[in-house]
């Protein structure tokens, strides 16, 4: 195998794939990067039985073959390379890459006993790359960080025929947003439970691609959903297991809710967080015409501030987890943002607190995303 390639354009697609390579792996040869050069094409994968990324380049090509590196070594070399052209040339269990005066000399990996790639099932619908990006960015920091319940470190997709809900939920938290999105005949219902950090590496590099076309395909074999868009694509298993029935969580209507500006309640609770313990919550006291937020019981310093908020209904008090709530905020697109408080049939314990955008004092935003979110218990 021999080809000439532009740098800029390797290192961007051996980052891409890269970027989906499991952390730790038990077999070494599912760290490694496929390269295959045929005619003027390069594609570039990776796969480790449950994620598969492939990258395809224009090159130019000598000799056609393929041939397994080092994923992560190859992207460390790619990303440091000079600014000059890329050679590839295979020698005997070797492959050499040269770029200007840099000569690298790799091992490679026995290519026949690398796993085959799956292929890309039957588009279920397409979607802007813009509109997801930005779903899954306010949806998948809701999900779980904790492997001992695989399903909640999930986003589930649910397609309809207009619209692809993203839902995510860690029990103390839960986000959803609504995109429009065109769905193929028989797409409507269709249901994945994607892993959050696959999807967020998708969003990363597709969200400028212009369109996403996604495949979801539920066979007795294989659950697995798919992403394309340009000549890019991510696929992935689904997790196994009943996601949470959180969408009933949700109320149809709250009468009680406060409008405060998006920006101060977000530096506001960054300030007063900061005589915190880890863990700890701020108090929050929602009164007429103001909100107090309060730091207490830590020895050593003690905060609060007020900030002006228009209140509906009667005043309140909850306890939040500052960095919760500031996720919950960070998905708020708009100005003003609206803290709805929801009734809660023990009057012992606080309703969670729904958070959605307000574009101003007046008027609720268009955005349909939603974040619930679970007060901690008073500490009187």
């Amino acid at each position: 195998m021999k080809f000439q390639v532009n740098r800029d354009v390797l290192n961007e697609a051996v980052s891409f794939a890269v970027r989906l390579l499991p952390q730790r792996t038990t077999l070494p040869i599912l760290g490694g990067i496929l390269i295959e050069a045929d005619a003027n094409a390069l594609r570039l994968s990776v796969f480790d039985y449950e994620v598969s990324a492939q990258a395809e380049i224009v090159a130019k090509v000598e000799d056609s073959g393929r041939v397994l590196v080092s994923g992560r070594l190859l992207s460390d070399i790619t990303s440091k390379l000079p600014n000059a052209p890329v050679e590839f040339e295979t020698d005997g269990a070797k492959v050499t890459v040269s770029c200007g005066a840099s000569k690298f000399s790799l091992l490679t990996m026995p290519v026949d006993e690398y796993p085959t790639l799956p292929e890309i099932p039957a588009i279920s619908g397409t979607i802007a790359g813009e509109a997801f990006a930005d779903a899954v960015h306010q949806v998948a920091v809701a999900s779980s960080k904790d492997d001992v319940t695989p399903v909640l470190t999930g986003v589930q997709l649910e397609a309809n025929d207009k619209t692809l809900s993203f839902v995510a939920t860690d029990r103390y938290r839960v986000a959803i947003r609504d995109a429009a999105w065109s769905a193929n005949a028989g797409a409507a219902g269709a249901v994945a439970l994607v892993p959050a950090r696959t999807l967020q590496e998708v969003a990363k590099t597709f969200g400028n691609q212009g369109e996403i076309a996604i495949s979801i395909a539920k066979t007795d074999d294989r659950e697995m959903i798919a992403f394309k868009a340009n000549n890019r694509s991510v696929t992935s298993l689904l997790l196994k297991g009943n996601f949470p029935p959180v969408k009933s969580l949700f109320p149809a209507e709250v009468e009680n809710f406060a409008i405060v500006q998006t920006s101060d309640l977000v530096e506001s609770t960054r300030r007063v967080s900061l005589v915190l313990e880890r863990e700890s919550p701020l108090r929050y006291s929602f009164g007429e015409g103001e909100v107090t937020l309060e730091a207490t019981g830590n020895e050593t310093a003690q905060a609060s501030e007020t900030i002006s908020t228009e209140l509906n209904g009667k005043e309140i008090v909850v306890s939040l987890k500052p960095q919760f709530l500031l996720d919950g905020l960070a998905g708020v697109h708009s100005e003003f943002v609206k803290i709805a408080f929801t009734s809660n049939d023990n009057p012992n314990k606080p309703g969670p607190v729904l958070i959605s955008a307000h574009s101003s004092k007046e008027k609720a935003a268009q955005d349909s995303y939603r974040y619930l979110l679970q007060p901690n218990l008073l500490v009187r």
